[in-house]
C-alpha cells in the first residue's frame, strides 16, 4: 500500500510552521519602556533545542542552524526528534 502522504491529495499543500526559541514574560510596563537595542531575555539558551509547531501543536525539536553555500547566513532548523504525525495534524 502506498505512504499516506503519497495518497492525500491535500500532501502538496503547504502549511506554516512555527519555530520557537524561547518565551519571555516581561511586565507590561517594562515592555512600555522598550526601545531600540533593549535586550528582552529569554527562558531558553542558545543550545536549548528549539519547538517546531503547527497551529498550536508541538509536532518536532531541534537545534537551529546555519546554512552553508548558496544559501550561507540562513538559519535552518535541524530535527532531533519528529512527533509521530501519522493521525494527522
Amino acid at each position: 500500500m502506498d505512504d499516506i502522504a503519497d495518497t492525500n491529495p491535500f500532501s502538496q499543500v503547504p502549511i506554516e510552521v512555527t519555530i520557537s526559541v524561547g518565551r519571555a514574560r516581561p511586565l507590561v510596563r517594562d515592555l512600555l519602556r522598550l526601545s531600540k537595542d533593549a535586550v528582552l531575555q529569554l527562558d531558553r539558551r542558545v543550545d536549548d533545542p528549539v519547538e517546531l509547531f503547527v497551529g498550536d501543536r508541538l509536532i518536532a525539536r531541534g537545534e537551529l542552524t546555519e546554512l552553508e553555500g548558496d544559501h550561507a547566513g540562513q538559519l535552518a532548523v535541524r530535527l532531533t526528534e519528529v512527533a509521530n504525525l501519522r493521525g494527522g495534524l
